[in-house]
């Protein structure tokens, strides 16, 4: 299955402390959009997922989450990519959810909807959660260094950002740690 799970902050955009309320808010971290056109090129069905608690929080809205994604996949699309879908958990930690990371419920919600089997799929996080939850629903974990996480988990593949994954995930000199 040629297909990459994408954790959106801190992978596609910067992750802040913060949450994204606005489409206008919203840009791509450096190489993104041609790492995800690169990948899309080679045949990778692209899938992003996202924690957005402010859903739940009411300062975000479903419809404003839906524009920011449509400017995502715009300038994504403006380099030859494109994003199949868009998975969220709208939930704060509070609520315990199977779908935020570290549990696997959005992953288990991607195979289930898109008719697909998650082994030797890739998905890329930047934190310790986001490695558990892939492993949790026996997916390939990748960590990006730019994000939060203290160390590389065994296991685990390690890069320096999306376009790093991409190369290596393109040229056949993917190597867990």
């Amino acid at each position: 299955m040629k297909l990459v799970i994408l954790r959106r902050d801190g992978v596609i955009n910067t992750a802040n402390a913060l949450p994204i309320l606005k489409p206008d808010e919203w840009t791509p971290l450096p190489g993104v959009r041609e790492a995800i056109s690169r990948l899309h090129r080679d045949g990778y069905r692209i899938v992003v997922v996202t924690n957005q608690p402010a859903v739940a929080q009411g300062t975000l809205k479903i419809e404003t989450l839906n524009r920011i994604h449509g400017k995502m996949l715009e300038v994504v699309r403006q380099k030859g990519g494109d994003i199949e879908a868009f998975f969220i958990c709208p939930h704060v930690p509070e609520d315990q959810c199977r779908c935020r990371a570290p549990m696997p419920g959005l992953f288990e919600e991607v195979a289930e909807r898109l008719k697909v089997n998650l082994s030797g799929v890739y998905a890329v996080g930047c934190s310790l959660d986001d490695v558990e939850a892939a492993r949790a629903a026996s997916i390939l974990p990748v960590l990006l260094r730019a994000g939060d996480a203290p160390a590389a988990p065994a296991g685990a593949m390690v890069f320096d950002d999306l376009a790093a994954f991409t190369d290596a995930l393109l040229t056949g000199r993917m190597v867990s740690r």
